[in-house]
């Protein structure tokens, strides 16, 4: 006799950068076993992975391909499915900022986490009078590169590039590599280069401000989290 199957319960959420609606389930035992062992092993790549895999298993809606997600959603999604799996609020210890000493234990209700939207935030960024770029969120895998890094970050802003265009021709990932897009940013002016770093400095972030009061001095201040790994610290 065969045993009998566990029902999982689904939820809904709306993905931020889309702002389509999906169905979700909470991961299993067998996914928790796969992300702990990422975990362990402190590989980027190997935790990314697992967040994927996790991700693209526990999303029941169909035509949702995880790498395509920008690396925000892959965290809002994944924040939303381990409230699901193993509890709807985290718990952490801060250290209050108006002495940068005192240690606070809080609880954060995960339904209360958002991704944050800058006002000026922009994808279509004009270079010059007749040319245009238009940006692509980094996923998940892109976005681990090193700040410090002038090749990675070339390399990271050439792979956001959706298309470069103007009144006449269009330049896009069909006929363009990302190497040949990265020679496009190397002739850029100082100027025309900060532009497209403001894309990824105004980028929407997963991001929650709450009120610390350090019960020695009193002093009630704001702590703002964000990023999916601080949630975990």
């Amino acid at each position: 006799m065969s045993l009998p199957t566990l029902n999982t319960p689904t939820y809904e959420l709306v993905i931020p950068s889309t702002k389509k609606k999906i169905k979700f389930r909470p991961f299993v035992v067998k996914e928790e076993k796969v992300l702990l062992m990422a975990l362990e092993s402190e590989s980027d790549v190997q935790i990314a992975n697992a967040i994927k895999d996790i991700i693209s298993a526990c999303v029941l809606t169909k035509g949702v391909e995880v790498d395509t997600l920008a690396s925000f959603d892959i965290e809002y999604l994944f924040l939303n499915i381990r409230g699901k799996s193993v509890g709807e609020s985290i718990e952490m210890r801060l250290v209050c900022p108006d002495d940068n000493t005192t240690e606070v234990p809080i609880k954060i209700n995960i339904d209360d986490i958002k991704v944050e939207f800058p006002k000026d935030h922009e994808s279509q960024i004009q270079i010059s009078d007749d040319l245009w770029v238009e940006m692509k969120y980094p996923g998940i895998d892109l976005f681990a590169v090193s700040d410090e890094n002038m090749d990675d970050t070339f390399g990271l802003i050439g792979k956001s590039i959706r298309k470069i265009y103007n009144s006449e021709d269009v330049w896009d990932e069909s006929t363009t590599t990302p190497e040949e897009f990265v020679q496009f940013i190397e002739q850029m002016s100082s100027q025309q280069f900060a532009k497209l770093q403001k894309f990824f400095d105004t980028m929407p972030v997963l991001r929650h401000t709450i009120k610390v009061k350090n019960p020695n001095t009193k002093v009630t201040s704001n702590y703002t989290i964000q990023g999916l790994a601080n949630f975990f610290v």
